[in-house]
């Protein structure tokens, strides 16, 4: 449905579309799954020029400061790709950190 925007009556509502994904990190402990929620918001949120947003179901680096992988975009590869690079770059080391 792509004029879905239109149903948002106002901004503050954060009316959002979600795209799913999945990637796997290989890690010594051994393979994890994040699953990662793309929100292509019809406006972008209060504060923000952008409308869409990417954040992952796991965290990372949990045994030095925890972070949850996220990114902000244009378009779904940008706010995708941003998430993914944070996956990439830091190391998943489990649940129980």
């Amino acid at each position: 449905m792509a004029e879905w925007h239109y149903a948002q009556a106002e901004p503050s509502e954060e009316l959002a579309l979600l795209h799913f994904f999945s990637m796997k990190k290989h890690h010594a402990g051994g393979d994890v799954t994040f699953r990662i929620t793309v929100r292509e918001f019809a406006t972008p949120p209060h504060g923000h020029h952008q409308r869409f947003f990417a954040e992952a179901d796991k965290a990372v680096n949990q045994k030095t400061a925890a972070v949850l992988p996220c990114g902000w975009g244009d378009t779904v590869l940008v706010a995708l790709s941003d998430c993914l690079r944070m996956i990439r770059q830091f190391p998943y080391e489990g649940d129980g950190a």
